[in-house]
């Protein structure tokens, strides 16, 4: 089931009422509510792989029971690594199995010989990097003792399963949102009122942002030996702007959900896209991977401690790791590469935590410095995305070599629309995101959120792409 669907528009006043109506005597019973909830969200997609979330949910509250119950370091550890093994050994199963075998083949191959690859069918269960790394949290943070591992299985379902961010995120942290399903909630107006709001704002920046720019970024990729450098640029612009609507769209739709059950997800984007280094980029772009991967992988490493070749080893190792989490493709290794050369000179430099404040925080506008520092990161990042949205490492710098011909025609699309007509709607987002950039989004604290709220689903209404609906793309990872 996704958030702009039919089906969701129809499930989700049905467990609202359920909740606050029928099942709020007692925090056990609102509990069961949002397994039972969560379980029909994700089977709607595919029943059969709601075995495996039941599966990763045994096994990591078995481990934390046990965990409980020993203080042998020797045991505890076992433990620990046998979460990790069978959280990532599934993961790996699933999404990486037919990578390694086809790599295997291929590198067979480049030295004359040739042997019959044994792949197998695999459908990626939807969400599954996404619950896998939420529930690794859990077990490593009571491994650590940082949390207290829960008594109740319910709750811990609960926790795993919880359908606004089961299958896209934010990835939760067990300390912040287990401890929620501890207690009874309390219907608060407020909140579930700045809980519509940001999914109408997620919804406008998905199905009129993402989904209209997604039709012209796929035409501009997939015919981009017949366009124009020009026209190139734009496609790029256009996937980065359908990406972030993507994404962003769909975390505020999930924080927003949360929010009218009675609970508070993070943050996971705090406009990117206004970043004045690449260091501040990845501190507001998909934050709760971010931190998983700085708290759970890069400080373990070492982090910035040690010589600096071992914090640039480690670097490298988080982001090649991060673009491996994305998908079994060499392009998104590329993409994490990429990014790690464009991090390594503000580590040398000691630069990468100089912009931690919000750009032009007491300012309407911000300096010349300022926007050359924003247009740079923001080319950067684009020349990195053509590496995560083509199909492969020799279609990515195809594209790059076109884009340098520096051929400027504002050509017309193969789907019947000029290149450039999407840029008003971007501008129209770029503009609301600067005016609010100090918030978490537009509606909130605003004079009138109501009437903006009607505005934007008129915008919504008439320029949503329905026609050609797309489905969230951190579906596929």
């Amino acid at each position: 089931m996704i958030f702009n669907s039919l089906d969701f528009a129809i499930f989700l006043p049905i467990v609202f009422f359920l909740y606050w109506f029928v099942f709020n005597k007692t925090v056990a019973r609102q509990n069961v509510l949002v397994v039972v909830a969560s379980y029909v969200f994700y089977g709607w997609w595919d029943y059969r792989f709601l075995a495996l979330i039941l599966f990763s949910t045994i096994i990591d509250f078995g481990i934390g029971q046990l965990l409980l119950k020993t203080e042998i370091p020797k045991n505890r550890k076992l433990l620990l690594w046998t979460s990790i093994s069978v959280n990532l050994g599934l993961l790996g199963f699933f999404k990486y199995y037919n990578f390694f075998a086809n790599s295997f083949v291929d590198a067979f191959s480049f030295f004359g010989h040739s042997i019959q690859p044994n792949t197998l069918d695999i459908i990626l269960p939807v969400g599954i990097s996404f619950y896998t790394f939420q529930t690794l949290s859990y077990t490593i943070d009571v491994y650590r003792k940082k949390l207290e591992p829960t008594s109740s299985f319910i709750e811990f379902s609960a926790f795993v399963s919880f359908f606004p961010q089961l299958v896209a995120g934010p990835i939760e942290r067990a300390t912040n949102l287990l401890p929620q399903f501890k207690h009874k909630r309390h219907f608060k107006y407020s909140e579930a009122m700045d809980g519509v709001y940001l999914i109408i704002w997620g919804l406008f920046k998905k199905v009129v942002i993402a989904d209209n720019c997604a039709q012209f970024a796929n035409d501009i990729f997939q015919h981009s030996g017949s366009y124009s450098s020009s026209t190139l640029l734009l496609g790029a612009f256009y996937f980065a702007f359908q990406i972030y609507g993507d994404f962003s769209g769909y975390s505020d739709i999930a924080i927003g959900t949360s929010k009218l059950f009675g609970f508070n997800l993070m943050q996971n984007f705090a406009v990117p896209y206004f970043s004045r280094d690449m260091a501040e980029f990845w501190r507001r772009w998909h934050i709760s991977l971010s931190t998983w991967f700085r708290d759970y992988l890069y400080i373990p490493l070492g982090g910035s401690r040690g010589s600096k070749w071992q914090q640039i080893r480690n670097v490298f190792i988080i982001f090649i790791v991060s673009g491996f989490w994305h998908g079994a493709n060499w392009t998104f290794i590329v993409w994490g590469f990429l990014n790690a050369f464009y991090f390594i000179p503000l580590l040398l430099l000691n630069r990468n935590r100089i912009h931690t404040n919000v750009i032009a925080e007491h300012s309407i506008l911000p300096s010349v410095k300022e926007i050359g520092q924003v247009v740079v990161t923001f080319m950067l990042t684009l020349l990195a995305w053509i590496f995560f949205r083509a199909n492969t490492i020799s279609d990515a710098f195809l594209y790059i070599e076109r884009l340098f011909q520096f051929s400027f025609k504002m050509d017309r699309l193969t789907l019947e629309r000029f290149s450039y007509e999407m840029i008003p709607l971007v501008v129209l987002l770029v503009g609301i995101e600067w005016f609010s950039r100090r918030k978490q989004h537009p509606l909130e604290t605003i004079k009138k959120p109501m009437v903006w709220s009607l505005i934007l689903i008129f915008l919504i209404f008439v320029f949503g792409s329905f026609s050609s609906v797309q489905e969230f793309i951190y579906f596929q990872f």
